[in-house]
């Protein structure tokens, strides 16, 4: 067996690539006739692929390189935990100090009475943590039939079958016999993509009281938890109005549903506090993390619970785990990456100079004619598409399709930002310096610029009848 090093030929990596790695949401067709892009290496907020290209990342991976590329005290840590105690499970009452340390850091950063934590590898294991966690609540507290959960209509909370049923994503429900039974989905609120003439704030009312409709209609006593991001993010960066976190905390409330706050983007600063929930207002009695929780060094996620639920969970046996809960080396990895974050202030510098830098960098591409607002939270933001501001129309192609032809044009440009439909979306590392945003904000610009261009010769500037 021959070791592949990055030195082979880009051709070579990419004939080899698509003939034996299968990659996620990406066809086989487009990897064969295309060729995967190969990163090689990475430092600080730049990536750097098999061709030598420098690549802005203005997605921090999958929004979870908060602290930036190539840390070498998370390497340093890893090895060391390696060296001396490489795995062992959580199982049968054991457990290592790496998981023990990471559940108490953990509990003294979550607000309010989070204070347990049941740790996975990932954030889909933890929201299928999370639906067998409310379900088990319910039936020990006497009450078996309290067991629907609802969520929203283009939410994303992971990809297995659990968790891809959470989410309300139907080109995801699409295959695979989703979503499960006991999921039920509500609008989202988009107000720029769905407000109509309602006001921001009327439109976040409306869209809240959707949740106590689907409440009355399944049954209240049928209602086991509501879930959601408190930013959307695969969604599209999607900042509720002010108004709709407050009503859905009430219903809730008055409902007595337990109210999940998936925070696997939103957590460890993306908002500009350490977690989403804070930022908006939102008390959950289940917090799901992952992504930033290790800043992508290590596969590491969580369902963080509060003590009610908790006590009620301890008191019979949770026929539920992975055999990597707790992982001891990916535990002290994201224990030295929470060191990081606090020792440098880094959640405190996105709330003074990062995401005030990338507000104002994004705002001057506000006036390009494809681009219809800006809707940003901390350090994650989006930029609609549309072939009409004042309208806020959307174009007459399929959906996604002028995303896609402005993503490309990014790639080709050095930066990483994505699509969503027709939204590009951008969360960079928390790190990225203000003069590292202005480059991103020069890149998108032409990327933009070319996206026009290309739009007028394939005559797509046309907006939805």
């Amino acid at each position: 067996m021959s070791a592949i090093t990055n030195h082979m030929p880009t051709a070579e990596l990419q004939a080899l690539d698509a003939a034996h790695h299968m990659h996620p949401f990406t066809t086989n067709d487009a990897l064969e006739t295309r060729g995967a892009r190969v990163i090689t290496r990475a430092e600080g907020v730049y990536l750097t692929d098999s061709e030598g290209n420098s690549i802005l990342d203005g997605m921090a991976g999958l929004w979870c390189m908060n602290i930036g590329y190539g840390r070498k005290e998370m390497a340093e840590v890893a090895a060391r935990q390696m060296m001396e105690l490489p795995y062992y499970n959580t199982f049968f009452m054991t457990t290592h100090v790496p998981a023990i340390a990471l559940s108490q850091e953990i509990a003294k950063l979550t607000p309010g009475d989070l204070n347990h934590v049941f740790f996975a590898s990932s954030g889909s294991e933890a929201n299928d943590t999370n639906i067998r966690m409310v379900r088990t609540y319910w039936a020990e507290k006497g009450h078996p039939g309290k067991s629907h959960i609802i969520s929203r209509k283009n939410a994303y909370h992971g990809s297995s079958v659990g968790s891809g049923s959470l989410g309300g994503m139907s080109f995801m429900h699409a295959q695979g016999g989703l979503p499960i039974p006991g999921i039920h989905h509500i609008n989202q609120p988009d107000w720029w993509g769905e407000g109509g003439e309602m006001s921001p704030q009327d439109f976040g009312i409306a869209r809240a009281r959707e949740l106590e409709n689907k409440i009355l209609e399944l049954g209240e006593d049928k209602v086991a938890a509501f879930i959601a991001e408190p930013v959307q993010g695969a969604g599209g960066v999607i900042v509720p109005p002010d108004s709709y976190w407050p009503e859905i905390q009430r219903i809730c409330d008055a409902y007595d549903i337990l109210l999940i706050a998936d925070e696997v983007i939103c957590g460890f600063g993306r908002t500009g506090t350490w977690f989403g929930s804070e930022t908006m207002g939102v008390r959950p009695h289940i917090m799901t993390i992952a992504k930033g929780l290790s800043s992508g060094y290590q596969p590491i996620g969580g369902s963080v619970v509060c003590d009610e639920v908790a006590e009620v969970i301890g008191a019979t046996e949770f026929n539920h785990g992975y055999t990597y809960s707790g992982h001891p080396v990916a535990a002290a990895v994201a224990m030295e990456n929470l060191r990081i974050l606090q020792e440098e202030k880094i959640v405190d510098r996105v709330g003074s100079i990062g995401a005030p830098a990338l507000k104002a960098g994004l705002e001057q591409l506000v006036d390009h004619p494809l681009v219809g607002g800006l809707s940003i939270k901390g350090m994650m933001a989006s930029l609609p598409l549309t072939p009409h501001k004042e309208s806020r129309a959307k174009f007459a192609a399929e959906p996604g399709t002028v995303g896609y032809i402005c993503r490309e044009r990014c790639f080709a440009n050095n930066l990483v930002m994505r699509h969503v439909g027709d939204r590009m979306i951008v969360s960079p590392p928390l790190v990225i310096e203000p003069e590292d945003i202005d480059v991103l904000v020069a890149r998108a610009r032409r990327a933009l610029d070319e996206t026009y261009t290309e739009l007028k010769r394939q005559d797509l500037l046309k907006a939805a009848a």
